[in-house]
């Protein structure tokens, strides 16, 4: 296992001038990461020349890998030029992976209000034609490709693993997200059972999590069926994370770990805290 943070997590830092991407690596390296994971919010590497290789010299610098490059995408389209575009666009996102040398794309395929099962079904056929087309232009570049279980309509881990099981590549897998099927109200633990051995890439949040009638009040967010959700630090949250670990580390995954803090707290303090929590915890596990 490798443990590392997903650039996200220091976002804040990031759009406020704080750092850029290259101080991430490097503040990475410096807490004890061992990869980070590109997720280009705050940095445009197809506006910023040269930056794709900026990134690839910090990290050899800093003794980091660069684990997984995670990009945008939505497959559901209101007509068939957009479709194409769509999937033209999401083939440039896997040049660039190869240009940072990165063997681990996510993207993702659907965002729609929609989000019932029987729409799922309608759209069923076309998604898995659009994340099969991309997996086999990426299978050229010996990356593998993989949606999240998150953005509510791809986000129970049926749903994902039915996409997955349809696709039908071996680079073809899932960015699996220990705490995001809260958002969807299904069972972290359980689902995470399902989806482990399907893993290409794994990330570790934690939430707090209240009841729908209680608002806690100020900047918590509704799940699917209205619970109150707040970001946590790994390991201080409501998840039951030491037995998700477990879970991971016992389906035999051995890969990449990022952290994704989402938290009230100081971006670089509470990514710190996660990554010794959830290193501890896999210890521990």
């Amino acid at each position: 296992m490798k443990l590392g943070v997903s650039t996200y997590s220091l976002y804040k830092a990031i759009q406020s001038g704080e750092m850029d991407v290259l101080d991430v690596i490097e503040w990475t390296a410096a807490a004890g990461g061992e990869h980070v994971e590109l997720v280009p919010i705050g940095f445009d590497l197809h506006q910023q020349d040269g930056l794709a290789e900026r990134i690839r010299t910090k990290a050899d610098e800093c003794g980091i890998a660069l684990s997984n490059y995670a990009v945008r995408g939505n497959l559901i389209t209101d007509s068939e030029a957009a479709y194409q575009a769509e999937l033209a666009r999401l083939k440039t996102e896997v040049d660039m992976a190869a240009r940072l040398g990165v063997k681990l794309l996510r993207h993702d395929a659907a965002t729609h209000p929609d989000t019932s099962i029987r729409h799922y079904r309608r759209q069923f056929a076309r998604l898995t034609e659009g994340c099969r087309e991309i997996a086999d232009y990426a299978a050229g570049f010996g990356i593998t490709t993989s949606v999240e279980n998150h953005g509510y309509f791809l986000q129970t881990s049926d749903r994902v693993l039915g996409l997955v099981d349809a696709v039908d590549r071996d680079n073809f897998r899932t960015t699996l997200d220990v705490g995001n099927f809260v958002c969807a109200d299904e069972d972290p633990l359980a689902a995470v059972l399902k989806n482990a051995p399907y893993a290409s890439m794994v990330h570790f949040k934690d939430f707090y999590i209240r009841p729908g009638d209680r608002d806690p009040g100020g900047g918590w967010f509704r799940s699917a069926a209205g619970r109150y959700l707040l970001g946590a630090v790994a390991g201080h949250g409501d998840l039951e994370l030491a037995a998700i670990t477990a879970a991971v580390k016992n389906s035999g995954y051995d890969g990449y770990i990022s952290i994704e803090f989402e938290g009230r707290e100081e971006c670089k303090a509470g990514t710190q805290l996660a990554l010794e929590n959830v290193r501890k915890l896999w210890e521990q596990a």
